[in-house]
């Protein structure tokens, strides 16, 4: 049965999921344990997994599994106790990666996002930035789906994990829909695939066959979403869970720095980075923060507001430099950072909603 309910081509969505997220934080903060099947969770018989390496996956080992099931089928599986303080540390560094390119950003969970990339000539482009950016900051890999909703975006962010993407431009996603198999799609669970089996649904091109009173018969309301679903129909949009009230920068160094002369030289890249950062959201800030970690860990924040809204990165690097001479370092430091807040988004958001609405978004590649 055809439709001509079309599909919206103005949106650019960005599914980015970490992968392996709990598991590669532990073996990356545990070099020792890198290429080895890994759990995170409880050891006990009743414990769970929480997450698994890819390498206890090959040995059939899933998160929501039985710790003892898991020990059974990969007997030599080492056991991590879960590190959630660890984890949300490096999430914030993920999702402040992500508002450097837009502030339309809705989290999932600690590891996974959807981004709308609308305003940009390619979203493939963007999203290959973002992913080698976490890697360069984190030392971590993502995989990201790009396409013109979410749902579709979170199917194709699976495809060539770990460490992979997958576009899917408008005219590919009827074809490319109708050969998967209905239980890749979202919302179809174990129960309604073999439902849809048994009445001779096995691809989504069987499924785009039946029609609307077929599926609610069988399937209720859920059958008007699988309708919808099949045809790449969706128009949820991205919903930030928060507007974005400071933008910043930070980097973490390979070894201590205590020399002010090192630590300025630090300030200007940052500073450089932050300026495309804030060009690319199109806004400006009036608070200036110097984020200071030690080697201790003890964490250490200088601010300075100005009378005027700030953007380049000459301005910024003369207000971070301020800050930073203003008083003595109390230790070598692990980490510096830059912040904008007091921020003129609502001016931002404005310019973004004209800009969206621009006809020749239709023609945009991916």
């Amino acid at each position: 049965m055809s439709t001509s309910i079309p599909i919206n081509n103005q949106r650019k969505i960005i599914h980015v999921d970490m992968d392996a997220f709990y598991a590669s934080v532990e073996q990356l903060d545990h070099p020792e344990w890198k290429g080895k099947p890994l759990a995170v969770g409880g050891e006990s018989d009743r414990g769970v997994v929480a997450a698994a390496s890819y390498e206890a996956r090959k040995y059939g080992v899933r998160s929501a599994m039985n710790s003892r099931r898991a020990r059974e089928l990969c007997p030599h599986l080492i056991f991590a106790k879960p590190r959630f303080d660890r984890y949300k540390e490096i999430s914030k560094i993920i999702r402040s990666i992500f508002l450097q390119y837009t502030l339309l950003v809705e989290p999932l969970s600690l590891d996974e996002a959807y981004l709308d990339v609308s305003d940009y000539p390619s979203a493939t482009i963007v999203a290959e930035e973002i992913r080698a950016e976490i890697n360069k900051q984190t030392r971590l890999t993502a995989s990201a789906g790009i396409s013109v909703n979410k749902f579709l975006a979170k199917i194709l962010s699976d495809w060539n994990k770990p460490n992979g993407q997958k576009t899917l431009s408008p005219n590919q996603i009827i074809p490319f829909l109708e050969s998967l198999d209905v239980k890749k799609f979202p919302g179809i669970g174990n129960k309604t695939k073999l439902k849809m089996y048994h009445l001779g649904i096995y691809t989504g091109k069987d499924l785009k066959e039946r029609s609307i009173p077929f599926l609610t018969k069988n399937f209720g309301k859920a059958g008007i979403y699988y309708f919808n679903l099949v045809r790449g129909i969706q128009n949820s949009p991205v919903k930030p869970h928060r507007v974005a009230k400071s933008i910043g920068i930070e980097r973490t160094f390979s070894s201590n720095l205590s020399s002010e002369l090192f630590l300025e030289e630090k300030l200007k890249e940052l500073s450089g980075d932050l300026e495309k950062r804030l060009k690319k959201n199109k806004v400006a800030g009036k608070t200036v923060t110097l984020k200071i970690k030690y080697s201790d860990f003890l964490l250490q924040t200088r601010s300075k507001t100005l009378k005027f809204y700030v953007s380049t990165k000459e301005l910024i690097l003369e207000e971070a430099k301020t800050l930073l001479y203003d008083k003595k370092l109390l230790n070598s430091v692990r980490l510096i950072g830059i912040s904008l807040s007091n921020l003129n988004t609502k001016k931002s958001k404005q310019t973004a909603i004209k800009k969206s609405t621009k006809t020749d978004q239709l023609t945009l590649p991916f």
